[in-house]
């Protein structure tokens, strides 16, 4: 794969306006799937939890997942969006080499929660709103590997095995609107709106939300246009990216990309694009369809779904507290100053640091080392620090053996 060409950073930020777009695909932990009753989990063997529902073969007739359709409303209220009174599923038409039915269930112009908001903090203290759009039903497809070749993808590859455990996991996809004017922060502010909604659906209970494991994934959308001008320019879709790391990194190489190529007279292609982490780099994907060409209509095997104004205050009445009064509350609690707490929340160890000190260590002791010597043998390895293979009770032991003399912490 020849590496593209990049523009500077900063000149690209002088001579293009970037908009960018999220879609953050989020994987329920319902204990069945969306809309069978198959079991919801993760590691098993390849093909054992599936049936006839889930692999689309004839005569089989899907029933929805209530629990799925409760945790959709909690992910709507937590985003202040409103909830509609009634959805409808629809079939998403094109082929997925891993979704036996040749069609996805998803929901198109009903959305089951829209027009809501979300108040994002980057590292330099800017708050900016992040309106979203919708977030609405689908089902996961299964999960291809690709032998032979030499990246783990379809192309070099001698053939591809399929495993259909994951086909008709329940996801919520949440669709941003155009996010304008975040100009060189627009790749933080992308990887700190993937941080929070992660953070969200994690308070929620609604998803187990490691990114590793693909339960929180993000495709990130972006377009460059000249300064001053109204339309938008050509947007491409980086597809699948599971790491806040590669979100920021992801965006900001777009941004480089793009712009050297409309600096140069070319002009972008509407597509998705794949992440590579080892290069740091996206390559081409397919060309990005429209609406139009997944030829959706409504669901015919499926009823409208329609919650009940006293099922949607029930849930509001059960929703923990938000993000930010979260914030306060344990930087009160922990007695972190502020720029210690920002380090915290910046870096994406909030949970960890809490969990932390939920396993018995003193706030002060989880933030050392967690911000500390696991967060620089992460940089060594080039990793996100959520994939350590260390725990929060692990850190609380080792805190608690430094605290009672046992070990020091020095070399």
């Amino acid at each position: 794969m020849a590496k593209a060409e990049l523009m500077s950073y900063e000149k690209a930020l002088e001579q293009f306006e970037v908009v960018i777009g999220l879609e953050v695909h989020v994987e329920l932990n319902t204990n069945t799937k969306m809309f069978c009753g198959c079991a919801n989990v993760f590691g098993n063997e390849p093909n054992t939890n599936v049936c006839p529902i889930c692999l689309g073969l004839p005569g089989s007739l899907p029933a929805v997942n209530k629990r799925a359709i409760e945790s959709s409303i909690a992910i709507g209220l937590a985003l202040d969006c409103q909830i509609a009174p009634t959805g409808r599923f629809a079939r998403k038409n094109y082929f997925y080499p891993d979704l036996a039915k040749n069609f996805q269930t998803s929901q198109y112009d009903e959305p089951i929660a829209f027009e809501g908001s979300l108040d994002v903090e980057v590292p330099s203290g800017k708050v900016y709103t992040v309106a979203i759009e919708r977030a609405h039903m689908e089902e996961d497809a299964g999960k291809l590997t690709h032998m032979g070749g030499a990246t783990g993808r379809i192309h070099g590859a001698e053939y591809s095995l399929v495993d259909y455990n994951r086909a008709g996991v329940p996801l919520v996809e949440i669709v941003t609107k155009p996010i304008y004017g975040a100009g060189d922060e627009a790749p933080e502010l992308a990887a700190a709106y993937v941080r929070y909604i992660r953070e969200i659906v994690k308070n929620l209970n609604v998803s187990d939300a490691r990114m590793e494991r693909g339960n929180v994934r993000c495709d990130a959308n972006v377009s460059l246009r000249p300064h001053g001008q109204e339309k938008l320019g050509t947007r491409t879709e980086t597809k699948n990216v599971n790491s806040l790391r590669s979100v920021e990194r992801a965006v900001r190489y777009e941004i480089q990309r793009q712009a050297h190529i409309l600096a140069n007279g070319g002009t972008i292609t509407q597509e998705t694009r794949h992440w590579h982490e080892d290069k740091g780099s996206t390559s081409a994907g397919r060309p990005k369809s429209d609406a139009d060409d997944y030829r959706y209509f409504p669901e015919p095997d499926l009823v409208p779904v329609q919650p009940s104004k006293e099922l949607i205050e029930s849930i509001r009445a059960s929703l923990p507290e938000k993000p930010a009064d979260r914030r306060k509350r344990l930087q009160a609690e922990w007695q972190f100053s502020d720029l210690e707490f920002r380090d915290v929340v910046n870096a994406g160890l909030l949970d960890q640091i809490a969990d932390t000190v939920a396993a018995g260590a003193k706030p002060q002791a989880a933030r050392k080392w967690w911000t500390g010597e696991l967060a620089r043998i992460a940089n060594a390895e080039d990793k996100d620090i959520i994939e350590l293979a260390i725990s929060p009770t692990d850190v609380a032991e080792l805190a608690g053996l430094v605290e009672g003399g046992k070990i020091n912490d020095r070399l």
